[in-house]
């Protein structure tokens, strides 16, 4: 079950690091690996099989809809800026989006700015 959940977090810091996230560390969030920018958490590994990442309100409800077998919710993340993924159900690329997204939702002002000037 460990060995899940750390190649579960190479595959995030591999994923982050191919879409060239700058100022992204490793850390643990809730006493679960995570990736943090500005000392705050965009992405953690909750457990073998699900992923938490942040996400506005909006965007969660959306994806919600779009894809009920990647991504869900419990009542723990009712209101919160925070949705589970199902981490064998999602492919790299919609990972690495959604990586991104959640970096961008978190990440300061400034860096977001010239983060998405270069890309």
């Amino acid at each position: 079950m460990a060995g899940d959940v750390d190649a579960i977090f190479e595959r995030l810091k591999r994923l982050a690091a191919e879409a060239g996230l700058p100022d992204v560390e490793e850390s643990t969030s809730y006493g679960n690996p995570a990736l943090k920018v500005g000392g705050k958490s965009f992405v953690a590994v909750k457990n073998a099989e699900t992923i938490v990442i942040s996400i506005s309100l909006d965007d969660k409800d959306h994806l919600l809809e779009m894809a009920p077998d990647v991504y869900f919710q419990t009542d723990h993340y009712v209101g919160w800026p925070y949705l589970p993924v199902r981490a064998a159900m999602i492919g790299d690329a919609e990972l690495r989006l959604r990586l991104i997204g959640a970096w961008l939702f978190r990440v300061p002002k400034k860096l977001a700015a010239r983060y998405q000037a270069r890309s």
